[in-house]
């Protein structure tokens, strides 16, 4: 079970997609805390330095769904990984 879940489903033009994924990328640029405008709202988010990717792309029933997924651990995961490999290195 997640703590939090955000879930938005539109439809854009093409040129507001590029628009949004833009902006996404100028956040994952910059890293560190910040905010993405999302449709009627903002999402604040904490993007480290090092971040996990996967790409999927699926072909079926008339459509194409490209999937872009960023994974990345939470303050409270990397501190208690920190914590464990201290604790393993003594």
């Amino acid at each position: 079970m997640s703590d939090l879940k955000f879930e938005q489903k539109s439809s854009l033009s093409r040129l507001e997609a590029a628009d949004q994924l833009s902006a996404l990328a100028e956040a994952l640029r910059h890293g560190g805390n910040t905010e993405l405008e999302l449709g009627p709202g903002t999402l604040s988010l904490r993007i480290p330095d090092e971040i996990r990717t996967e790409v999927e792309v699926e072909v079926g029933d008339g459509e194409i769904e490209l999937e872009i997924e960023l994974k990345w651990p939470t303050a409270q995961a990397r501190a208690a990984a920190s914590s464990r490999t201290a604790a393993d290195e003594e």
